[in-house]
């Protein structure tokens, strides 16, 4: 394929870079695919220049009129230079971690749609369209791309029961089926990205979208979505067990942080549960009836502390759901397909001072 070379300007570049023809062909204008909607998607990146290209002209095929931003969190291999070259808008995250990267993001992008997906083209950007339509048509917040796996080695060797397992656990402490908790492809509405506090680091952040959905109980919905294996020369920064445990630990500390009052309970049954095996084997042992009395005041001074804690902690929840609701509902829903075509016939401009100021 013969290749060209020239000078152009997307983010930050002071130097030629080397683009094919089909890129060139997605630096070309083209009739927005939803006018008056401003949708964004976001790409976090690391070590990808194998893939990115793929990824990044197929999000601008399927939905021309996208600004697609690409996120490089320290990438050794020219990732931001392929990127650039097929049409991203690169920025940088030097902080590593999946987690950084969708908090900076969901902090510097104003739009009224956004698209996340992995850069490592593993997810079929042809699916697109389809979410960002089953979000403005619902209207949903949240639209999870469910991973319905092309061929047989798309999933890592554990990967596949360890989804499932992550998947029941928080099911099990949020009292809701998460179907692909740990998926990374996904459309959010400005409501919910702007409402969403963002305190993970790694491939945690899945999991804290998964939840902040649930406590928060937006409108949401599920499609499935292509899914197949990595190409060659990309590489999984996910490491089964060490995330999975990761991971593990964030449900369990969110069930802890938006769900006090069962935890606390359960912390309440445990510890009766204790008393009462030390003070049966304490009888069976033919223990003094000083030291029974004083095992049972324990029992009933730790209860106790344990249910004021629950207690307490449970207002603040509760205080604090308010609050971010009222940060959710501060920000109007996705308009209607009708609304969004009368504001773009109206004001023109609209989208390219937002393209324009971004970059």
């Amino acid at each position: 394929m013969t290749e060209l070379t020239r000078w152009f300007e997307i983010g930050r570049t002071d130097r030629p870079v080397t683009i094919t023809p089909r890129s060139v062909r997605n630096l070309r204008p083209s009739a927005p695919m939803f006018p008056g909607y401003r949708i964004a998607a976001i790409v976090p990146c690391l070590n990808e220049a194998a893939a990115i290209a793929e990824v990044v002209t197929g999000l601008l095929e399927a939905v021309p009129g996208m600004d697609v931003y690409v996120y490089d969190n320290n990438s050794t291999d020219g990732t931001a230079e392929v990127a650039r070259a097929a049409g991203a808008i690169v920025r940088n995250e030097s902080r590593p971690g999946k987690g950084n990267v969708v908090r900076r993001a969901f902090a510097d992008i104003d739009a009224d749609i956004y698209v996340l997906i992995d850069g490592d083209d593993t997810y079929e950007a042809a699916h697109a369209p389809q979410m960002i339509r089953a979000l403005m048509e619902g209207p949903y917040d949240h639209v999870l791309g469910v991973r319905t796996p092309d061929d047989p080695e798309a999933y890592r060797g554990g990967h596949e029961w360890g989804n499932r397992l992550l998947n029941a656990v928080v099911a099990r402490l949020f009292g809701q089926n998460a179907r692909d908790m740990l998926s990374g492809y996904r459309v959010f509405s400005r409501r919910f990205v702007k409402s969403f506090p963002a305190t993970s680091r790694g491939f945690e952040i899945e999991t804290e979208l998964t939840v902040h959905c649930l406590t928060l109980r937006v409108p949401c919905t599920s499609i499935p979505v292509g899914f197949r294996a990595r190409r060659d020369g990309s590489e999984s920064k996910l490491h089964t067990f060490r995330d999975g445990r990761r991971i593990l630990k964030t449900a369990f500390s969110l069930f802890r942080y938006e769900r006090p009052l069962p935890f606390y309970a359960g912390l309440v049954a445990t510890a009766a549960a204790l008393f009462g095996l030390v003070g049966y084997l304490g009888h069976l042992a033919g223990t003094n009836i000083g030291l029974a009395v004083e095992a049972k005041f324990a029992a009933m001074v730790t209860v106790a502390v344990l249910v004021a804690i629950g207690v307490v902690v449970d207002v603040v929840t509760r205080t604090r759901h308010g609050q971010s609701h009222l940060v959710y509902m501060y920000h109007p829903a996705v308009p209607t397909a009708a609304t969004a075509a009368v504001v773009a016939l109206a004001t023109p401009e609209r989208e390219l001072s937002a393209v324009s100021a971004a970059r």
